[in-house]
Parts: structure tokens; sequence; C-alpha cells
């Protein structure tokens, strides 16, 4: 009976603090949408030069953000152990880090015209996709600065903060958006240029308005926090723990900008319903996300207060939650295969071809469930390392190759490229299990950040 309501205060706890998360991941991803459907409106070109402009973009922000969520096992643990010295020193070390990761970031955005020219991209689309990408350097480190804040705060179980954020910040996004692409409030139209300025200043306000949140309740300053963190035991121990996460999410993200590359060989339709069921996916993986990131607060907090057996015990919890809202997603997917993909396109082709595949993704769900949530566990524990290693094998050494063969040796087409995706997270999913079976929080021990 103990048990029981020992699984279930697991359970609710998660759930309070998976539900604020899942709402602030979704109103990060509708700020990466908005920009599009108003450029849209502007016209083909337009849409086109920024759905490029944001491939790069994010292809290349996900290494950086994957190595400031370095700082999760560090700063969550410490909070579990009332380690406030650490917390703060882990603070400092963070923002600097973002500062210095903005760097070679931006030199990469600042290649982006070249880079797009390789690919093969028409030229005028290419040059108006790099006003779009270069208009966003000024608001690279706040942003990185704000993945810093929202991180810090999660790790405390305080994840309402960064949700109401980015609330505002979406209506400020939407509004400067409509300002500067149009032209209103008698400024000129700017098209793509308008909507790049939008996205920078919303970086400004999503890390101002989070850190100014922050000084209500303690007495930090920027400067005195850059300063501390500085030191050099700080920023290697992020980075220590971070290089494997980015190298994680690189992998996960290329895979699928992969797939999308893959299947434009295959034609106008099967890219069109491709993009609906990838939408489609990545809509419900926000919710297993959400649950993911909790995770790592309730395993680092719980190993970080010594209680190494609650915290393998929630981490059964959250893997279980995670799956079981996938399950909800794959009979989603299957019985609403013919009606989702009109909600995206009235084509009778499109919505055929997304109907064909939308079962493969019921398939994967999941453990495409099992398998973020698994990561997450793993952060929140130290162990950054098995996460990358079991992505690099599953997605590359099974999943893109079986992708490759049953689409284009086989003929399957599409629906062979998403079977090869599934089997590729089944693999990683199957690993992540058995890892935290065999060496999960049950064994682990509090990570050493500053030295002692």
């Amino acid at each position: 009976m103990q048990q029981q309501q020992s699984v279930s205060s697991h359970f609710r706890r998660l759930v309070q603090l998976a539900v604020p998360v899942v709402a602030a991941q979704l109103a990060a991803m509708f700020l990466m949408v908005v920009d599009l459907l108003m450029l849209g409106r502007v016209g083909v070109d337009a849409l086109g030069a920024a759905s490029l402009g944001r491939v790069w973009v994010l292809g290349t922000l996900v290494f950086g953000m994957g190595l400031l969520f370095g700082l999760d096992p560090i700063a969550s643990q410490a909070w579990g152990a009332g380690d406030r010295r650490a917390m703060r020193q882990v603070l400092g070390s963070g923002l600097v880090l973002a500062g210095l990761i903005s760097a070679p970031i931006a030199a990469l955005w600042l290649a982006t015209g070249p880079i797009l020219h390789v690919f093969g991209q028409e030229a005028h689309l290419t040059e108006q996709a790099t006003i779009y990408v270069w208009t966003q350097i000024p608001g690279l480190a706040p942003f990185l600065g704000f993945i810093v804040l929202k991180q810090y705060l999660q790790a405390q179980g305080r994840v309402l903060p960064a949700m109401w954020v980015t609330l505002v910040a979406n209506l400020f996004n939407a509004l400067i958006n409509w300002v500067l692409i149009f032209g209103h409030l008698g400024l000129p139209p700017l098209g793509v240029l308008g909507a790049g300025i939008a996205t920078s200043l919303t970086h400004f306000l999503l890390f101002f308005a989070l850190f100014w949140w922050m000084r209500r309740g303690a007495r930090l300053r920027l400067g005195a926090l850059l300063r501390r963190g500085a030191q050099r035991v700080g920023l290697l121990a992020i980075c220590r723990f971070g290089y494997p996460v980015a190298l994680q999410l690189g992998l996960e993200m290329w895979t699928f900008q992969i797939a999308t590359l893959w299947s434009g060989l295959l034609g106008d339709v099967p890219l069109a319903a491709h993009t609906v069921a990838i939408t489609l996916a990545s809509i419900t993986f926000q919710i297993p996300l959400g649950v993911s990131i909790a995770s790592v607060t309730r395993v680092g907090n719980l190993l970080g207060a010594g209680e190494s057996s609650d915290a393998q015990r929630a981490a059964w919890v959250a893997l279980g939650t995670g799956a079981g809202i996938m399950g909800f997603s794959a009979l989603l997917f299957w019985f609403g295969r013919n009606h989702l993909p009109r909600l995206y396109t009235a084509d009778p082709a499109v919505i055929l071809a997304a109907a064909a595949i939308l079962p493969v993704a019921a398939a994967f769900q999941i453990v495409d469930g099992i398998q973020v949530v698994g990561g997450g566990i793993l952060r929140g524990m130290g162990q950054t390392k098995p996460a990358a290693a079991f992505n690099l094998v599953g997605y590359y050494g099974l999943a893109l190759p079986l992708a490759w063969w049953l689409c284009f040796r086989q003929d399957m087409g599409l629906p062979g490229i998403w079977w090869g995706l599934s089997l590729g997270l089944a693999t990683v999913a199957f690993c992540m299990v058995l890892w935290i079976r065999s060496f999960g929080p049950a064994r682990a021990t509090r990570v050493d950040f500053l030295g002692g």
C-alpha cells in the first residue's frame, strides 16, 4: 500500500511539473511558426526563404542548446542536496557559456549564403534566407541565456515563470511580426527582414523578462553572476555533461532533416505528405518532451537528496507516463489517418499519401515517448554519454541505412523511410530502458561539480 502511495505521489508531482513545461514547449514551438504563417501571406518566395533559413538556424542552434543542457544534472542535484553555492555557480557558468558558444554559432549563421549554395538552393531564395538568418544574430546570446535561466529554474521545480514569459513573448512576437512584415504603424513593409528582426527582439524579451522575474525573489546581479561564472571549473563541468547531449540532439535532429531531404527526392506529393506527418508527430512529441524535462528535475533532485531508490521509482513512473501518453497519440494517428491530413491540405494526392504513413507514425509514437523520457532520466542522473551512443547506433547505424534501403532499393517509397525511422527509434528506446534498468538511479551517486 505504501509503495502504491509513493508511486501515486511521484505521478502527481511529475504531472505538476510536466503540464506547465508542455505549455511552454508548445508556446516556444509557436514562436517559430508565427513568422512562417505571416510570411506565407507575403509570397511563396518569402515563405521558402524563411523555411530554408529556419532549417539552418535550428540545425546549428541545437548543438548550443544541448551543450547548455549540461547544467541540468548539476543544478537539479545541487538543489536536491541544498547546495546553494553550487546553484549560483552553475547559473553564472551557464550564462558565460551561453555568451561564448554564441560566437561560433553566429559565425555559422554568417556563412548561411555559401552553405545554402553548396546544397544547391536557388540564388534568390538563398539571398533572402541569408537576410532572415543574419538579422537574428543579435538575439542569439539572449536566447541561449534564456535557455540557461529556464533550465536553472526547472532544476528547482519552478516551471511556471518560463511558461508565462513564453506566452507573453508569443503575443509580442505576433505583434512585432505584423508591424514589421506588413508595414504598419507608419513603418515600411520589410517582409523577411522584418521577420528576422522580430525574432531577434523577441529573444531579448525572453531573456530580460525571465531575469527580471528571478531578481524579484533573489539578489541577482548579472555582472556578479558573469564574474563568478567565468571560473574554469564551472565551465568545464557544464561542457563535460553537455557535449554528449549536444551530440545526441544533433544526431536526432539531422536524422529527420535527412529524411525530409530524401522525401523531397521522391517528388512534391511525398514531400508534402512527409511534412504533414512530421508536423503532427512534432506536436504530439511536445507532451512526452515535457515529461522528459520534468523527469530531469525529479530524478536529479532525489539523487541530490540521497534518495536513490525513490529516484529509480520516479524514473519508472516517468517512462510509463511517457509511453501511456503516446499510446493515445498512436490511437489518434491510426483512427484519424484519413482526417488529420485535411487540417493541412485539400490536395487529394497529399491526403492519400499522408494517410498511408500515419499508421507507421502511430507505430513509433510509444517508442518515441520512451526514448525522449529516457534521455531526460539519464540527464538527471548525469549520465549523458550513453544517450549519445544510443542515438548514433539507432539512427545512423540502423534507421537511416534501413530507410534508404527500403525506400530506394525495395521501392517502398515514403513508407519505407518511415519504417526505417520507426525501427531506429525502437532501438534507441530499448537501449534506454535496458540501461536505466541495469545502471539506473538506484545505483547512481550525486555528480561532483565544484570538486568536493
